[in-house]
């Protein structure tokens, strides 16, 4: 049998450094909500590749849908001869978006792809050469993404100069004492320092930060939002990447949003589990912003894999039949329910709970001060899970933050088995 460490050191010589890898341990096979290594160890799986496996791995009728197309063909490119997968999975995304009239959808490979002509297709629509986006926010690894992203390490260290017309400002949490009214006004700071407002194309953000640590805009400060852009004619793009397809018990979370104040983004970015872990992504918007790039402007030769786009169409099928936002929420309540109990428990370094659906997060502080953040023991909470058949991440600013993605079709005794290890973990490291 070959082993992790015998694998991790042919990675090593083989794999640069930049690219990291969380766990020394590496994936043989997935089930749904768990996974087994290449020692046949068995893993409870909290990560999903990064909210992408909200299907759960290896669902079959994702799998059957994708071998179907796999007899036909696996690639032409839309650009050359489109195909019906394309256009049906642009229909029902146009269908069901949070977006205000007539929608249209174009896909790419990649999130970071997504944002970038998110990017494009504003600064066609407006004429105009800003953006604006959100200390803690994350919009991909490329070098316009990279200037939009608003964390430092490791992401942007040893890349720069960044490109230009590219302004951050900070994002509201109240955890931390910053609250929306503060936001809002460090917004029109900007405007008045750095930027005019008329020089703005858009403002980007995340309805709930990923990388920056699951803390969520609150409905009044999207409401504050819309406003300044409509008084400006700035477009409001909601960077969904993460937090898409059912994840925080709607398949958007612009959802949320629109059912609680009536406010819309004009555009939308998704990506990873739109598709059960095949690449693809997308924009969805007005169909008038949509159309404002030439014919040509916009595409990529790999852009709407026929393969992602049927595997796409079977997801939003399965989050229909098996009512995955609605199990979103319930697993949420479970998890969250869970770490609360053992925060007022005695288990101090547990800061704050947070996040909507299953998209959680715990903050790990020293003594229950949201000042005193603890990378260290995060770090070490996330290794010793890990030993005990759980896989995790972290996140935030402070990287003190660990983050929550379970499968939505993780049934209630693999959750339960989840935090009964992780209540073991915690309670060992606290009595320590």
């Amino acid at each position: 049998m070959t082993t992790n460490q015998q694998l991790w050191e042919r990675r090593e010589a083989a794999v640069p450094r930049g690219v990291s890898s969380m766990h020394q341990r590496f994936f043989a096979k997935g089930a749904n909500a768990v996974i087994f290594d290449a020692e046949g160890q068995r893993y409870i799986d909290l990560a999903t590749g990064i909210a992408v496996c909200n299907t759960g791995h290896g669902d079959p009728r994702i799998i059957e849908a994708v071998k179907r197309q796999l007899d036909l063909f696996s690639h032409c490119s839309f650009q050359v001869t489109p195909y019906e997968s394309y256009v049906a999975l642009a229909e029902q995304l146009n269908a069901i978006a949070p977006i205000d009239g007539p929608a249209k959808t174009i896909f790419f490979t990649t999130g970071a792809e997504a944002l970038e002509n998110a990017v494009k297709i504003a600064r066609a629509h407006t004429g105009r050469r800003g953006i604006v986006t959100f200390q803690g926010g994350y919009h991909g690894r490329t070098l316009l993404t990279l200037a939009m992203t608003g964390k430092v390490m490791p992401y942007k260290a040893k890349f720069g100069p960044m490109p230009t017309d590219v302004f951050h400002t900070r994002f509201p949490i109240a955890y931390h004492g910053f609250s929306d009214e503060e936001a809002i006004e460090g917004l029109k700071a900007l405007f008045a320092s750095s930027i005019e407002p008329s020089a703005v194309a858009a403002i980007v953000l995340e309805p709930v930060l990923g990388e920056g640590g699951f803390y969520t805009a609150s409905y009044a400060f999207f409401k504050a939002l819309r406003e300044i852009c409509d008084e400006h004619g700035i477009l409001l793009i909601a960077d969904e990447v993460q937090s898409g397809f059912a994840r925080t018990g709607r398949i958007f979370a612009m959802d949320w949003v629109r059912e609680a104040n009536g406010v819309t983004p004009d555009l939308l970015t998704v990506a990873k589990a739109m598709a059960g872990g095949f690449p693809i992504s997308g924009v969805i918007g007005r169909a008038d912003i949509m159309d404002a790039p030439d014919p040509g402007g916009l595409g990529g030769t790999y852009g709407g894999s026929p393969l992602g786009c049927v595997a796409g169409l079977e997801v939003l099928k399965i989050i229909d039949e098996d009512d995955l936002c609605e199990r979103a929420v319930s697993i949420g309540d479970r998890i969250k329910a869970r770490l609360r109990s053992l925060q007022q428990n005695g288990l101090g370094f547990i800061g704050d709970v947070r996040g909507p659906g299953a998209m959680i997060a715990v903050e790990i502080v020293k003594d229950r001060d949201p000042n005193a953040p603890n990378p260290v023991l995060t770090k070490a909470i996330v290794q010793a899970a890990a030993d005990q058949g759980l896989l995790m991440l972290s996140c935030g600013l402070r990287g003190n933050v660990i983050r929550f993605l379970p499968a939505l079709t993780a049934p209630d005794d693999i959750i339960d088995e989840a935090m009964d290890r992780l209540e073991a973990v915690l309670t060992r490291i606290h009595l320590a």
